[in-house]
């Protein structure tokens, strides 16, 4: 058995929960948490690229270190426990919290097979370590904001498709 991942209507509730594989090969609404890791200063942002094993954008570069919401989990606490996972910045109780930037619904497409997600994205400032999960980030590194903005204007250059939804709101 595959991992469960919460199930979400297309208003957004919660509506129960199903395997991953299923909710993907189906194109049900879930529901996603990523965090923009902007410099401490606000001049840069962390852009990295995915795994070719991802099972999905596999890959593609992305600016949110994120992935989907567990049943009953609330997305700020999927984007902290994302951070940890991802870029291996684990944030105590004392440390500066990523604070809400942007959500979307991306009614769109993979492989061929509907894809519809919730995204929460959120921004932490941040200049400490970074350690990619093997399995999930090949490599990764700082530009500005107009740096980001100058690739993806060209709509071959392989971007996760949900987070090209929200990058007017992520970027200045």
């Amino acid at each position: 058995m595959s991992e469960m991942i919460a199930v979400y209507d297309a208003a957004g509730r919660e509506i129960g929960a199903q395997e991953r594989a299923v909710v993907y090969a189906e194109g049900l609404w879930h529901a996603s948490a990523g965090v923009l890791v902007r410099s401490r200063d606000g001049s840069k942002v962390y852009v990295h690229k995915r795994t070719d094993t991802k099972a999905v954008f596999a890959g593609m570069h992305d600016c949110l270190a994120g992935g989907v919401l567990a049943p009953g989990e609330d997305p700020a606490a999927a984007a902290v426990r994302e951070l940890g996972e991802e870029l291996g910045i684990e944030l105590g109780a004392h440390d500066d919290q990523p604070l809400p930037l942007a959500s979307a619904s991306w009614d769109g497409e993979w492989a061929g097979r509907p894809m519809r997600c919730h995204l929460f994205a959120y921004e932490l400032r941040y200049d400490g370590p970074i350690r990619h999960q093997p399995e999930e980030i090949v490599d990764g590194w700082w530009w500005t904001d107009e740096e980001l903005r100058s690739h993806l204007e060209n709509p071959a250059w392989p971007f996760v498709p949900d987070t090209r939804v929200l990058i007017p709101d992520l970027l200045r």
